[in-house]
C-alpha cells in the first residue's frame, strides 16, 4: 500500500454496508497493523483515520472501529510514549476527548476511546478531567486510571490490577504480603512487574472494547456470587480419615515408588520414609522431610497459617475466573455460562473402578459437581494453590484436599476411576502434553479424562489481546492452544477421544484411557 492510496482505503472502509462492515475493517487493520506493530503504511494513514472518528457524518459503530485501531497503533511503542505512530496518533487528542464526553457510557464507541486514551500517559490529568463527569463502570474507569498512571520507582504499586484495581479490596494482611514480596524486588524486576500489569489492563480493555465494537453491543461484567456464605468455618472432622480411605492408590512423589502410610500426624513413605503433613485438612505433597531431618512442625505451622487467608481463592471464583473466561474464551457474551460446564461434567465424567481426581480443583466449585456426580466417598481434589484448597476443604470437608504437582502426580500406575482436569491446563502451557502422559499413566483402562481449557484465537486482533496477559505462570504472556495440538497428546497418552467441542475460544474434550 502506498502513501497515495491510504486516504483512499480509509474512504472505502466508510462507504462500507454495515454487513461488509467486519471484514472491510480487517483488511484495513491487516495493512497497518500485523502481530502487535504497525507496518509501513501505518504513519501517513494516521491522519486520514483520525479525521474520519472526528468528522460528524461518520456513524458510531464505524468510529468504534476506527478508535479501536487508532488505539492498536498507539500501542505499537508500548511500553514507551515516543514514536511517529504514537506522536501521529496522539494529534487528534482534542477530537477523542471530546467524542469521549459524548459517546454513552458503556457503548462501544466509549469503550473503544477508553482504550484509545489509555495510551497517553503524558496526557493523563486532561484526559482524566474529560472523563470525570462521565457515568462509567467503577472497572473501566479503574483501569483507564491505571493504564495512565507512571511508575513510581520509590512506592511501586504491583499487582492486584486485573481485570481491574477496583475488584481488589485488600486487608492489612494482604497489604502486608504484597509489600514484603514488593520490597523483594530487584530495580530491573520492578519496571518489568509494572509494564506486564500494564500491559494486562491494556490488554483488557482492548479485548472488551474489540467485542463490543465488532458485535455493536455493550458488555457488561456481571461478577459471581460471592462464595463466602456457602462456607463453614469448622475444620474437617478426622482429616486423616478422608486421606486414608484412598491410601492405596497414593505413592511418594519424591522416590515414586513407595505407598504412603497415613495417620493422624500426616503421611510417609514406606520406602524413602519421606513424611509429608496434613495441616487445616490438607495433605502437603509438596515437599517433604527426609528421615533424621527436621521435625514437621514448622512445616505445618507455616501451612496451616497460610491456610487461615483464603481471599485468592474467593476472589479467583468469583471474580477472576469469570474474567479470564471472557479473555481466553472469547466469552463477553456470557455464552458458556457455568450451568453449562456443570451439565459437561455431570454428563461425560464416567469411572471405572477406583478414585476419581479432580486435577487443578482450585476452589471447589466443579469439584462439587464431580462429587454429586461420582459420589464424594470417590473424589480426591489436587492443587497446587494453597488459598485455593483452603476454599475448598471448607466447602467440602469430605473430599481429601492435596497440595501436590500436576506434572508428577502422586498416584500409582492405572489407580484412578476418572480424572477431571477444568479450565487449567492452560496454567502450564509448555508441559501441557507431559501432564496428559501423567493422566494417562494413572488412569485405568475405560476410566475417562475431561477437561476444559482453551484455544487462542484465528482473529489476530483477538489473539493479540489474549497473548497481552501476562500471569505469574507464564509472565512472558499467555499461551493457549490449537485442537490439534491437544488432540495429539490425548492421543500419545492412550487415550481416544469421544467428545470435542469448541464454543467460542473453549476446548471442551472427553477421551477414554485404552486397554
Amino acid at each position: 500500500m502506498t502513501a497515495v492510496s491510504v486516504p483512499s482505503t480509509v474512504e472505502t472502509f466508510f462507504l462500507a454496508s454495515r454487513e461488509s462492515l467486519g471484514g472491510r475493517f480487517k483488511r484495513l487493520a491487516a495493512a497497518l497493523w500485523e502481530d502487535g506493530r504497525a507496518t509501513d503504511a501505518a504513519l501517513p494513514a494516521v491522519p486520514a483515520l483520525v479525521a474520519r472518528l472526528d468528522a460528524d457524518d461518520a456513524d458510531d459503530v464505524s468510529k468504534g472501529h476506527l478508535a479501536l485501531l487508532l488505539g492498536l497503533l498507539a500501542e505499537t511503542s508500548f511500553p514507551a510514549t515516543g514514536g511517529e505512530v504514537h506522536a501521529a496518533v496522539r494529534r487528534g487528542l482534542g477530537g477523542y476527548l471530546r467524542l469521549v464526553r459524548l459517546a454513552p457510557a458503556g457503548s462501544p464507541l466509549s469503550l473503544a476511546l477508553l482504550y484509545l486514551l489509555a495510551h497517553f500517559p503524558g496526557d493523563r490529568e486532561a484526559i482524566l478531567a474529560a472523563v470525570r463527569d462521565v457515568p462509567l463502570e467503577a472497572a473501566d474507569r479503574t483501569r483507564l486510571e491505571r493504564s495512565l498512571r507512571v511508575l513510581d520507582p520509590a512506592d511501586p504499586d504491583l499487582g492486584r490490577v486485573w481485570p481491574s484495581p477496583a475488584v481488589w479490596a485488600l486487608d492489612d494482611a494482604e497489604r502486608g504480603f504484597d509489600r514484603a514480596w514488593i520490597e523483594r524486588l530487584s530495580p530491573e524486576q520492578v519496571v518489568a512487574n509494572w509494564d506486564n500489569d500494564t500491559h494486562m489492563v491494556l490488554a483488557y480493555s482492548g479485548a472488551k472494547a474489540y467485542w463490543a465494537v465488532t458485535h455493536d453491543l455493550p458488555v457488561a461484567e456481571e461478577e459471581s456470587a460471592v462464595i463466602g456464605d456457602t462456607l463453614s468455618d469448622a475444620p474437617p472432622h478426622a482429616p486423616a480419615d478422608v486421606f486414608r480411605r484412598h491410601a492405596g492408590v497414593f505413592r511418594c512423589p519424591g522416590c515414586e515408588a513407595g505407598r504412603l502410610r497415613i495417620d493422624d500426624g500426616g503421611a510417609r513413605c514406606s520406602a524413602c520414609a519421606t513424611a509429608y503433613p496434613i495441616a487445616g485438612g490438607i495433605l502437603d505433597l509438596s515437599a517433604g522431610v527426609q528421615a533424621g531431618g527436621v521435625t514437621d512442625e514448622a512445616t505445618s505451622d507455616l501451612l496451616r497459617k497460610l491456610a487461615e487467608m483464603p481471599s485468592m481463592g474467593l476472589y479467583y471464583e468469583s471474580v477472576l475466573r469469570p474474567a479470564f473466561l471472557r479473555i481466553a474464551g472469547s466469552n463477553w457474551a456470557g455464552q458458556v455460562l457455568p450451568e453449562v460446564e456443570d451439565r459437561y461434567l455431570a454428563g461425560h465424567v464416567r469411572p471405572t473402578d477406583g478414585p476419581v481426581l479432580d486435577l487443578a480443583a482450585g476452589a471447589g466449585r466443579w469439584t462439587s459437581v464431580i462429587a454429586s456426580t461420582a459420589g464424594a466417598e470417590r473424589v480426591i481434589a489436587l492443587d497446587a494453590g494453597l488459598s485455593m484448597l483452603n476454599v475448598l476443604r471448607r466447602r467440602l470437608p469430605a473430599v481429601p484436599a492435596v497440595l501436590g504437582d500436576a506434572l508428577r502426580l502422586p498416584f500409582s500406575d492405572a489407580s484412578l476411576g476418572a480424572v477431571t482436569c477444568w479450565n487449567a491446563l492452560q496454567a502450564v502451557p509448555e508441559d501441557a502434553g507431559r501432564l496428559i502422559e501423567e493422566v494417562g499413566r494413572c488412569l485405568r483402562p475405560a476410566g475417562t479424562f475431561t477437561l476444559m481449557t482453551f484455544r487462542m484465537s484465528a482473529d489476530p486482533i483477538a489473539r493479540y489481546f489474549q497473548a497481552g496477559h501476562h500471569f505469574p505462570s507464564r509472565p512472558e504472556g499467555m499461551l493457549l492452544f490449537e485442537p490439534h495440538q491437544v488432540q495429539a497428546w490425548l492421543e500419545n497418552a492412550g487415550l481416544a477421544v469421544t467428545d470435542w467441542s469448541a464454543p467460542g475460544t473453549f476446548l471442551f474434550a472427553t477421551a477414554v484411557r485404552k486397554p
